[in-house]
């Protein structure tokens, strides 16, 4: 079987946020990737949080042609052709996740190609994954925030994720940053008193406060049980998240956009995370998550997923030992449901993994057509 086609669409896709009073408009943008071979399987792949028309052109002007020919299932070899063309000394960024697209649309074509859904290529360890919903975002007031956590309690949601932060160090808000964090500590307040103590709640500063800060709001709201700090810290630094988590006692996760295997060897050595996070629509792909997942046991550590792309991700949390959680991101849940058809539906805070191979579900023709830029 050989590579004969490799397309890459960006997409846009406008998003309209109606929930406990507060609509807002919002939109979600990514990368489809379509492979294709002599034999007529076709992979889909995907990659966000990036500029996706800057990803689909470097696809279709440089990792597609080098891999026209390749024996799709030779996942590692093309993952190695594809690393020494576009990052040979050790750039991440647009690369890493250009890599991470295509290497999920081989996936897709390993699995269809065997009869085998992904999850179970790469291990099958459980056909059932607890998920947990990221619903707190930075535009509700606290009032909307704690009757949105109600919500998705009474939909069944047991584990809730709220963002921190608010961009600080990006000084999107103006406000001090001990302002932020005071106001950080109040929503914190105001979504546990909401839901109780029988709920998990995590929190996700995406990468946007300093050590000083994160120390200072890990302390603040320490009383509310937290069960993990997401991105803490800028550059998810290693060091300093090693000192933040002695200091904090809490437990730390990152990794979501991380390009490299080293970055996570590098974390894992200094002692800085409770779960790495490898998303495998940006951390180069099933192949490469599935080095870090083993790097990561070695170090008794699991793995979780942040970032969103939740059934992308579900194959990897499903498919190795030390998987855990799937991040069902509200925004992105509305991603998939407009352009992608077969995907599961989350119940009681689980999702069941498909039997179909390959991924197990599939783009919209029409809504890929619609929502290209």
């Amino acid at each position: 079987m050989k590579i004969t086609r490799v397309t890459a669409t960006p997409i846009h896709v406008p998003i309209k946020v109606a929930l406990v009073g507060a609509e807002r408009a919002a939109a979600m943008s990514g990368c489809m990737v379509e492979i294709e071979t002599d034999t007529g399987l076709i992979g889909h792949g995907f990659t966000s949080i990036t500029d996706e028309v800057v990803i689909a052109r470097a696809i279709e002007a440089v990792a597609g042609p080098e891999i026209i020919g390749e024996d799709p299932l030779a996942h590692e070899r093309v993952w190695d052709k594809l690393y020494w063309a576009m990052m040979p000394r050790g750039q991440t960024g647009y690369a890493a996740h250009a890599l991470a697209a295509i290497d999920v649309a081989l996936w897709d074509i390993k699995g269809k190609a065997l009869g085998q859904p992904v999850w179970r290529l790469l291990g099958g360890a459980r056909a059932k994954v607890p998920v947990y919903v990221t619903f707190g975002f930075d535009f509700f007031d606290r009032g909307q925030l704690a009757e949105a956590a109600k919500l998705w309690v009474g939909r069944g949601f047991k584990r809730l994720k709220m963002t921190v932060g608010h961009s600080g160090l990006a000084r999107r808000d103006t406000r001090p940053l001990m302002d932020l964090i005071r106001e950080d500590e109040a929503r914190v307040r105001a979504v546990r008193e909401a839901v109780g103590p029988g709920v998990e709640l995590f929190i996700d500063a995406n990468c946007s406060l300093d050590l000083y800060h994160a120390q200072k709001l890990a302390e603040m709201i320490k009383p509310y049980g937290i069960s993990f700090f997401e991105e803490p810290l800028t550059q998810n630094d290693a060091g300093q998240m090693a000192q933040l988590r002695r200091q904090s006692g809490m437990a730390l996760a990152c990794g979501q956009n991380e390009g490299l295997a080293f970055r996570f060897r590098d974390l894992l050595v200094r002692e800085a995370i409770d779960y790495a996070q490898p998303n495998v629509v940006i951390t180069g792909g099933y192949t490469q998550c599935l080095r870090i997942a083993g790097m990561a046991a070695a170090f008794n550590v699991p793995i979780a997923n942040g970032g969103a792309w939740q059934y992308h991700n579900m194959h990897l949390q499903a498919g190795v030992a030390n998987g855990t959680l799937v991040e069902i991101h509200y925004l992105a849940e509305q991603l998939y449901r407009t352009v992608y058809e077969g995907a599961p539906v989350p119940e009681n805070g689980w999702l069941t993994m498909p039997e179909a191979p390959g991924l197990g579900f599939s783009p919209k023709a029409d809504a890929v057509r619609e929502f290209a830029i």
